[in-house]
């Protein structure tokens, strides 16, 4: 049984490094063999050039592919495995083409497990957690109105004029600005072309307080579904969002009218011109050789009954770049080795699906990515 893992960019190497060390079978894939093996190449010789018809060749049943390529390429890759016989694993999230091999997987007993990076990923564990612990809890009642919050994002250590930095190609972060978002806020539905339309403060609970700027991203509403929200409790917010440090949206604000001004223009115009700003973003705010990343990741839960809070929780983590790297790379890439062992010890079910929501898998998972933060606690802010 094999585990085949393509891709070894920036957010890869500490999982797939742990994968090495513990033994198991490792087959590496990468289109520049060359850059693979100076991330690797102490630990094994078994790279390859990535082709869909390399690893066609290469696979076979019962074996596990983990894509940690660009997520237009997850679905190929997924309905190979099908082909072979094989299971699938992405950090992404779950594209309407993912969600529709479902029954495929389930029909042959493999898995495609997807969502177990960081956001998405660890979020979900947290969010997990916080909801089987509300259920438990002598709080517990239909009656009560409930809050969903759920914040991540990558920002510098050490702040610059700009409040970020990027450790890749920016273009992808410039294309998500243009993506509209939809969230519960005040029990009405709030959708929101851009995302400066909608930035709010938000104060985290650190050992030292800071406050940040959030804001809402993507669709927040599937997910009550898949928390496991009752359909008959009074939710009164529900947000996901990312956060950055406080003072980026003016640090960005010309950003924001550049992007304002390519309404109405054709796709490619507008592409390419968020690639030409991207490059010189790149060039003016990239990360220096060693320097420290910081990711923030905040999950909190609350119910109130009467106006008073009788539950209120929340899971922060506070982690940076040290000798073992940057912090974004052990937070996406741990977890998905984690998933990938799952898999192999039969723990995941057949089928497409997020990270897990199985409580013992969650308080595994949360206590093995408790030693990838400086900072990761679950704070009851009623005790």
């Amino acid at each position: 049984m094999t585990i085949h893992w393509c891709g070894t960019g920036l957010s890869s190497i500490p999982g797939l490094r742990r994968l090495l060390e513990a033994g198991h079978p490792v087959t590496v894939w990468n289109r520049t063999v060359e850059k693979a093996r100076a991330e690797v190449g102490d630990l094994t010789d078994d790279i390859r050039p990535f082709t869909l018809e390399g690893l066609a060749e290469a696979l076979k049943p019962g074996d596990i592919t983990v894509s940690m390529l660009p997520a237009d390429q997850h679905v190929a890759i997924a309905k190979l495995c099908l082909e072979k016989g094989a299971n699938f694993c992405s950090s992404s999230y779950i594209a309407p083409e993912m969600r529709a091999l479902d029954q495929h997987f389930r029909e042959k007993g493999l898995v495609s497990i997807n969502e177990v990076g960081l956001d998405p990923g660890i979020d979900h564990l947290m969010a997990h957690d916080l909801v089987a612990r509300y259920r438990a809890s002598k709080a517990y009642d239909n009656e009560n109105v409930l809050s969903f919050t759920s914040y991540c994002g990558g920002v510098p250590k050490e702040a610059n004029a700009f409040r970020y930095k990027f450790s890749w190609a920016p273009a992808g972060v410039l294309k998500a600005l243009r993506s509209p978002s939809r969230s519960l806020r005040h029990f009405t539905e709030l959708r929101v072309a851009r995302p400066w339309e909608a930035i709010t403060r938000y104060d985290a609970p650190l050992p030292v307080p800071e406050s940040f700027e959030v804001y809402p991203n993507r669709d927040s509403y599937p997910f009550m579904e898949e928390y496991r929200f009752e359909k008959h409790w009074k939710v009164k917010d529900f947000v996901r969002g990312t956060i950055r440090l406080n003072g980026w949206a003016d640090a960005w604000a010309p950003i924001f009218r550049e992007i304002e001004a390519l309404e109405g223009k054709p796709l490619a115009e507008i592409n390419a011109a968020l690639e030409a700003r991207a490059a010189a973003l790149l060039k003016d705010n990239s990360y220096a050789e060693g320097e420290p990343d910081r990711v923030l990741l905040f999950v909190s839960l609350k119910a109130e009954r009467d106006g008073k809070p009788v539950f209120h929780e929340t899971w922060a983590m506070d982690a940076w770049g040290d000798v073992r790297g940057t912090a974004m790379g052990r937070l996406v890439s741990v977890p998905v080795s984690l998933a990938i062992e799952a898999v192999l010890n039969r723990e995941i079910p057949a089928g497409v699906h997020g990270a897990p929501h199985d409580p013992r898998l969650v308080a595994r998972w949360l206590d093995q990515v408790g030693h990838l933060a400086q900072f990761m606690r679950r704070i009851d802010h009623l005790a």
